[in-house]
């Protein structure tokens, strides 16, 4: 099980103190004297630490960067992202019926996903590490937001995505960012093993969820949420509904935690339990989580029309496996039409988002249902993607165009009033 616990030693090899740390064997390793995606000496998961912790009296302005102290650096290549709304969803409120329910919609974010947090990082560190060229696997929204981070860095972009498996709005994104796309006649996981090849060869720097730089700009996520729910409601939530692919969202959202309560500024109590929420037909997760299992096992076939999250190989799951267990939480798998409906219900409170998102709303319904989620509880739901990634799954889920002929009398018939 991995060791996720902050520590007050400052390693000899951190830079103005930052420095990485395996979760499975304690080593450490300066963070930018070369490039490095996993443990040198057991080849376990890389977490990048912090001397120093900051409260949240030190954070300024707006976005991503509003919380440099918490962050590698100053200022990253930016957009901007971040400072997204955390949207009242009345009617699902009462429908569900918990205490208070909002939806952090990191669809609104430049390129349409919570991915622009974890870029604007990543390529600033790829910058520090003098790198020429940025690649990765994607199901749609890692190649949105790197090729257009890339481009705004002025780097080349490589991204491989599975062969007619990724929405057409997401390599219209990356196409129009000219990033270079291969398709691979192959699954997510077997496009991350490519480029976690390439990587390897040194023939690019790899900032898919792997990279522990990339979760730290993930992290922010948490931090507007605490920040934003306590200036709403006084407290903090009591419970995150998340959707669930690689599982980085959940690790980072562990870790913004883990520094809070080492900084001092919540208490172990305080600390939102961690829910996550994935597609039937990809569910790692869930699996592991239900059996009890240290880790989870491949799922060599995945199926899911939530495209953003159809992965069946977390490899975030050794950081995200204790989030959702020390913090209470659990996780849910959800049929593709819970899913649907989900979207469908969203929408009518005027939040748009593709399938993918759509998961933590028929995740917290499930829950419900089940009596795992109270009536008293306070929660936040979130969703990672905007409508526009899968525009032809918006269009399926919503309603059909009605002919009609061209004149004023003809649309009052139509709508029974002439």
């Amino acid at each position: 099980m991995a060791n996720l616990q902050l520590t007050d030693d400052v390693p000899a090899v951190a830079d103005d103190g930052v420095w990485l740390t395996c979760i499975e064997c304690g080593e450490s390793f300066a963070p930018f004297e070369e490039v490095r995606y996993t443990c040198d000496d057991c080849d376990g998961l890389l977490e990048a630490r912090y001397a120093d912790l900051p409260t949240f009296d030190e954070f300024e302005g707006e976005g991503v960067w509003r919380y440099s102290a918490a962050l590698p650096f100053e200022e990253g290549v930016s957009l901007p992202e971040g400072h997204t709304p955390l949207h009242r969803v009345p009617r699902l409120e009462e429908e569900v019926g918990v205490r208070s329910l909002r939806v952090k919609h990191e669809g609104m974010n430049p390129t349409g996903s919570f991915k622009d947090r974890g870029m604007t990082v990543g390529v600033r560190v790829a910058q520090e590490v003098g790198v020429g060229r940025l690649a990765c696997a994607s199901t749609g929204n890692t190649s949105a937001a790197l090729a257009a981070y890339g481009a705004r860095g002025g780097m080349e972009t490589l991204v491989l995505l599975p062969a007619g498996k990724v929405a057409a709005g997401k390599i219209a994104q990356a196409a129009l960012h000219k990033a270079r796309i291969l398709e691979v006649d192959g699954n997510f996981d077997e496009c991350l093993d490519i480029v976690q090849d390439l990587a390897d060869r040194g023939e690019a720097y790899l900032l898919n969820s792997l990279n522990p730089f990339r979760l730290e700009g993930q992290k922010t996520i948490g931090l507007e949420i605490m920040e934003e729910h306590y200036e709403d409601y006084g407290e903090y939530p009591d419970r995150i509904v998340l959707p669930v692919g690689n599982a980085g969202n959940t690790a980072a959202l562990y870790k913004c935690f883990r520094e809070l309560v080492k900084a001092g500024e919540i208490t172990e109590e305080q600390v939102p339990k961690l829910t996550g929420a994935q597609a039937e037909g990809a569910a790692p997760m869930v699996e592991a989580i239900e059996e009890g299992n240290d880790e989870t096992r491949r799922w060599e076939e995945v199926e899911t029309r939530a495209t953003a999250i159809r992965i069946g190989n977390p490899v975030n799951a050794p950081k995200a496996l204790p989030g959702i267990r020390e913090t209470g939480g659990t996780a849910v798998a959800v049929s593709d039409e819970e899913i649907t409906e989900a979207q469908r219900d969203l929408a009518g409170e005027g939040v748009g988002v593709e399938p993918a998102s759509a998961a933590s709303i028929a995740g917290l319904r499930k829950l419900r249902d089940r009596g795992v989620i109270e009536d008293d509880e306070s929660v936040v739901c979130l969703t990672t993607g905007h409508l526009l990634k899968d525009p032809d799954a918006a269009a399926e889920a919503g309603n059909d165009p009605e002919p009609v002929d061209n004149s004023t009398e003809a649309v009052l018939d139509l709508l029974g009033e002439n």
